[in-house]
């Protein structure tokens, strides 16, 4: 199987760190001490991938941002990772004047302009430090990598490429083009280090088909040029499936609108629904205790705890993907089992700790004494076990909090009825006027996915009534005036997105949920039982993987840029069913759309590596909403 996106930048920023020669295998040489100076950009790159203790064996002995006031360190090499932005030049310009470093190695994420480069070296020249300028490399690195198998664009000014720019209505056609060659840009980076040419698939009439025009543009032009092509010699993906080139499914966030609002069930998609969850690290309030302090006390201060969680912590990448009630229960199975351990240790040292005064002991001792001496040398890997436990006990404990205080299991249940178009066992009225479900943000997202995934929508007089319970609630309405004009637009009502049907069984999933003490108990969660259903996007994607006739996705567009000459139709198409696929969303994705595609790929055993332009949660989404909606 060729290596995954995250192996393959991981060993990209490895090489750049060691001076963009490739690492030696096992060299027992000290490694050369440098400074990394990275900008925001460059730090979002490199966080998900590589742990201070990993940047430290490399020999970064410094990280430092760009901005921030450095001193000068002249007898030491320096490695800038930076965009190729004006304000970067400039900086790097005033670094050289200032002779900070002994060499400076410069590494642009994403293509430098030639009047950029002439920029430096007029710099370098002035500041007689043209020898000092060791190697000017362009990295290709210009996208965020955060699981095997996902990727997202960027982190840093998302705000430029979101849903709500894109749908923007004072939008300018100059604008537009600056958002889709941004989004190009980063995606022709990815292609470039994934090392592969796609075959482009995408619908008409939307962001996503200017973006895959771009696209097709701008790998061609690469293609044509053999001498300069990044897409020959080693570059190219090595492995038993690189003769068959991957599919590239670009689809547009309107093809599904209710999923980003949709109240979740798997581990990784709560945390980002609930908690503070950016590039894999989650940031949490502690030690503000449940009980007001007595009269005339300060309050306590809540101290904020950040965790990383990646792709080295075992549990989290056996559980990420599943339903929270067994995450609950297997971090009890872990706390169960470490406690053992944990005992067996304490038991063998009391028993050594009585040689003197008992025959017996002493007969016991060579016996003991192999066993200690394992179950001390274990104790690394105990305490390391004990963290980890720590851990994902605080985050689900706080995942817990969220769910029971604002009923998330009863809007779960409700949406995904709503969604698979289940019969109710409650009105929609009953849960928005209940004043202890839910804020009044999750009861906004209830009533967008009713009024998304409703074939007729509602009559005026209804909709006046469930308008006043909304404000009752204290909702901000201007979500739902931009979905108003969103699904007028579309015309979805003839065809609202079909989400199959899911089959939850109809039970207080959490009526019977006790947290006592530390352990998260779920009682009556075995007999929760969800029966796979792929989402819009997963569906458009089998169709497309499949080569199966679908009304949905028989008008999509096929570009294929190694064909140099030939218009769209003239071009021999594939037509055995693709093993690897990309999907992007333009516009923005979320972790229940990706936890989707991770399953439909192990299902049918293939590779699905998901990628949307920024990951926003509910929230965040709503946000977006209402500022389209203001009037």
């Amino acid at each position: 199987m060729a290596a995954s996106v995250r192996e393959k930048q991981t060993a990209a920023l490895k090489k750049m760190l060691n001076f963009n020669s490739a690492p030696l295998k096992n060299s027992t040489s000290e490694p050369v001490w440098k400074v990394l100076i990275y900008d925001r950009f460059g730090q979002d790159v490199i966080s998900p991938l590589l742990s201070v203790k990993e940047l430290r064996d490399m020999g970064i002995t410094l990280h430092l941002l760009l901005h921030s006031d450095r001193d000068p360190i002249p007898d030491v090499p320096a490695i800038y990772f930076v965009m190729p932005t004006e304000e970067n030049i400039d900086r790097i310009c005033q670094d050289l004047r200032n002779q900070l470093y002994e060499s400076y190695y410069l590494n642009f994420i994403s293509a430098i302009s030639r009047s950029k480069l002439e920029d430096i070296a007029s710099a370098a020249l002035a500041a007689n430090a043209v020898n000092q300028v060791t190697k000017v490399y362009d990295q290709y690195l210009n996208f965020i990598t955060l699981e095997d198998d996902m990727f997202i664009l960027c982190h840093q000014n998302k705000e430029l490429i979101s849903y709500h720019a894109i749908n923007r209505g004072d939008l300018q056609d100059t604008d537009m083009d600056m958002m889709m060659d941004t989004i190009v840009d980063s995606l022709f980076c990815f292609f470039v280090t994934l090392g592969a040419v796609p075959i482009i698939r995408c619908p008409r009439g939307n962001a996503a088909e200017m973006v895959a025009v771009k696209l097709d543009k701008k790998l061609r032009e690469n293609l044509r040029d053999a001498r300069n092509s990044l897409f020959t010699g080693d570059n190219m993906a090595a492995g038993p499936f690189s003769f068959q080139r991957p599919l590239f499914v670009l689809a547009d966030r309107n093809v599904d609108m209710a999923t980003p609002l949709h109240h979740t069930w798997t581990y990784q998609a709560l945390i980002h629904d609930v908690l503070e969850f950016h590039l894999n690290r989650v940031v949490m309030e502690e030690g503000a205790g449940a009980d007001p302090p007595p009269a005339g006390a300060r309050p306590k201060k809540k101290s904020r705890k950040s965790y990383d969680l990646t792709g080295a912590d075992k549990f989290w990448q056996k559980h990420k993907g599943s339903p929270f009630p067994e995450v609950a229960e297997s971090v009890q199975e872990e706390l169960d089992s470490y406690r053992a351990q944990e005992d067996e240790v304490k038991r063998l040292k009391s028993i050594m700790g009585l040689e003197g005064e008992d025959e017996g002991a002493i007969s016991m001792l060579s016996d003991n004494t192999a066993k200690l001496t394992s179950a001390v040398s274990s104790l690394p890997e105990l305490l390391e076990k004990k963290r980890l436990i720590d851990l994902h006990t605080n985050v689900a404990t706080a995942v817990l909090d969220h769910i029971k205080s604002r009923k998330l299991d009863v809007y779960f249940e409700y949406e995904e009825k709503l969604m698979s178009k289940s019969t109710l066992d409650k009105s929609l009225l009953d849960i928005i006027t209940d004043p202890d479900a839910g804020t009044p943000e999750d009861k906004m997202r209830l009533f967008l996915i009713f009024y998304i995934t409703s074939v007729q929508p509602p009559s005026e007089s209804d909709l006046e009534q469930y308008r006043a319970a909304l404000l009752d609630a204290g909702c901000d309405l201007s979500p739902l005036n931009y979905i108003k004009q969103w699904k007028a637009f579309t015309k979805m009502a003839a065809t609202p997105a079909n989400y199959g049907n899911s089959g939850v069984k109809p039970m207080g999933l959490f009526s019977r949920v006790m947290n006592s003490g530390s352990q998260l108990v779920m009682e009556g969660v075995k007999n929760l039982v969800l029966k796979q259903h792929n989402l819009p996007v997963t569906r458009i994607l089998d169709n497309l993987m499949e080569m199966k006739s679908n009304p949905e996705t028989d008008d999509f567009r096929y570009f294929d840029p190694k064909m140099l000459r030939g218009s769209e139709s003239s071009i021999p198409r594939n037509k055995s069913p693709f093993q690897e696929a990309i999907v992007f969303v333009v516009g923005g994705g979320n972790y229940i759309e990706y936890q989707n595609l991770v399953d439909f790929a192990k299902s049918k055993q293939k590779r699905v590596v998901y990628g949307c332009s920024e990951l926003f949660n509910a929230s965040q989404f709503i946000k977006q909403l209402s500022l389209l909606g203001q009037k």
